[in-house]
């Protein structure tokens, strides 16, 4: 389509028209939109014709890499048969219901249903209210407030910003919402101090105990969090966090959710993020590897416990969106899926480019900028420091990980700063000769920032 205009008129368009997410728009548009034309693999074109090694995979859901024609031509089938129709009245579609079993099939033995959403952002309105609505019915209505993690990530609708502890977001639009309480992070690296990894991760998770025993567990619903945070900066939590948020949950009867938006579908060598971690939520809400992308679709697993509640107890859900289920999304997730199972892609992030990309990875942590370099199957960050044995973060971080951001992006590379981290995120997909590309232009960037920060 944008060989139909000069690529001048469509940046001109762009800037006449076009309101992006999460930009300072009069910047942008000083600058000038990049206008991404194609992509094949994990590679993405712009309209120059420079082409990009994609370390992000979109916005960390092109899971099965662009290109495939199969997911294409399901879409083309479905659109031909039923282009839509809706799931509410008692109705639904072939797409939709098979969806419904594949997703849970992968999910545990103890998530059976699922509840579809257009996104991740909705998925996380969804469990909010349906999280009151089970206390509501089991006879503790009183159970209401969420509590969840600073500088977590879950959407940016009123609830999902809510939810989600970035402070740049509460400050637009009066947030958090009432009934939202946030607690620490496992950010061992930032705010550990003299404490060892599992010393730290065993406090922050306690947190929540702390927190509970404040509000009183007769009013808390439950706690959400990412199994590893992403627009975070991708805090991989000590080992010991996670068994310890299982343990405090359970014991104080506080629903547990886990945000598997990004975490889910393989990119952790795992189908979920709660299986990498052993642990059972009653809520899981997905999105973005669920089509890798391709179209948007998400949902809400729920636990069989919240299911046979909202079934047999609770009559009318009042809640739903136009596009639950929606049947071409639906034929596309489910290709997307088909994909992931015939290529073995888990298994792939697990057993072999998962420990080939954390070995490639966690050798950039040798250059003197950067402090750590983490990974969990094909998702990893660098912390950049001034000084490695202080742990030393920089006075501005954000226009540090810009400047390595760009620089990599300069020799072909996507990456993604959040402050003074870059993360990656590439397609399953990828070969160890990519990864290796990777990480030559990441040595790039790096020592160009460096030397740029030393003059």
């Amino acid at each position: 389509m944008s060989d139909t205009y000069a690529r001048s008129n469509l940046a001109a368009i762009d800037a006449a028209h076009h309101l992006h997410p999460f930009s300072d728009m009069g910047k942008l548009n000083a600058d000038g939109t990049r206008i991404i034309q194609r992509g094949e693999g994990v590679y993405i074109w712009d309209s120059q014709g420079k082409r990009y090694l994609d370390g992000f995979a979109g916005l960390w859901c092109v899971n099965v890499g662009y290109g495939r024609k199969e997911i294409a031509d399901a879409v083309a089938r479905q659109m031909n048969e039923l282009p839509y129709y809706n799931t509410f009245f008692g109705t639904t579609t072939t797409p939709a219901t098979l969806l419904a079993e594949k997703v849970t099939s992968h999910a545990g033995p103890h998530f059976n249903h699922v509840f579809f959403t257009g996104s991740g952002s909705e998925a996380n309105d969804t469990w909010f209210r349906m999280a009151r609505v089970y206390w509501s019915a089991v006879g503790k209505p009183s159970k209401k407030i969420v509590i969840a993690r600073k500088n977590g990530y879950h959407g940016s609708t009123v609830a999902g910003a809510s939810l989600g502890g970035m402070k740049y977001m509460h400050e637009q639009g009066d947030l958090p919402i009432p009934g939202i309480e946030h607690i620490g992070q496992p950010y061992w690296y930032g705010e550990g101090g003299e404490l060892s990894p599992a010393e730290f991760g065993v406090k922050v998770a306690r947190e929540l105990e702390a927190k509970i025993d404040e509000l009183g567990e007769e009013n808390v619903s439950a706690f959400v969090a990412e199994p590893i945070q992403g627009a975070a900066g991708v805090i991989i939590p000590p080992a010991t966090y996670w068994p310890e948020i299982a343990r405090i949950c359970k014991s104080r009867n506080i629903l547990l959710v886990c945000d598997e938006v990004i975490c889910g579908f393989g990119r952790l060598g795992e189908w979920f993020g709660h299986q990498y971690y052993g642990v059972e939520p009653d809520f899981a809400p997905i999105a973005k590897g669920l089509s890798s992308g391709y179209l948007p679709i998400g949902g809400v697993l729920v636990s069989d416990r919240i299911a046979h509640v909202l079934i047999n107890e609770v009559g009318d859900f009042n809640h739903g969106f136009t596009y639950s289920g929606h049947p071409v999304c639906a034929a596309a997730a489910l290709e997307n899926l088909r994909i992931i199972e015939d290529e073995k892609l888990v298994e792939r992030v697990r057993d072999d480019i998962g420990p080939y990309f954390g070995k490639v990875w966690g050798a950039l942590g040798e250059h003197d900028l950067v402090g750590e370099a983490v990974s969990v199957g094909l998702m990893g960050a660098l912390q950049l420091t001034t000084d490695k044995a202080s742990r030393t973060r920089f006075e501005k971080p954000d226009a540090v990980g810009a400047l390595v951001r760009n620089n990599a992006l300069a020799n072909g590379l996507v990456l993604r700063a959040t402050g003074d981290r870059m993360l990656a995120s590439p397609p399953l997909v990828i070969t160890r000769e990519e990864v290796d590309e990777m990480a030559r232009i990441v040595k790039i960037a790096l020592g160009a920032a460096w030397k740029e920060l030393r003059n």
